[in-house]
């Protein structure tokens, strides 16, 4: 019988993906120190390297939180029209 996946956070994967770049211990002392498999560190070692270049995309994150800033906004002016139109509505009733 197959025990629940556990699940990581994006730190913990991070700290781990860092400890194994430093190379000062190898996987498989990793992975028992971090209670992990070694294919899993390595495999996180490798997504790691090939996003670490995204950190630099300043314009790409700030082109997002300006959508997303803009759509909080209309969101919250939709919430408020919708309940000053269900006030006007029972008024009418």
């Amino acid at each position: 019988m197959k025990g629940k996946r556990r699940k990581f956070s994006s730190a913990f994967k991070a700290k781990v993906a860092l400890e194994a770049l430093k190379e000062k211990e190898t996987l498989a002392e990793l992975a028992q120190r971090f209670e992990v498999h070694a294919v899993m560190i390595s495999k996180w070692k490798q997504e790691f390297l090939e996003k670490s270049a995204h950190v630099f995309d300043k314009e790409a994150d700030q082109e997002e939180q300006v959508d997303s800033d803009r759509l909080y906004a209309k969101i919250g002016q939709l919430e408020l029209e919708n309940d000053f139109l269900k006030k006007s509505l029972k008024k009418l009733h």
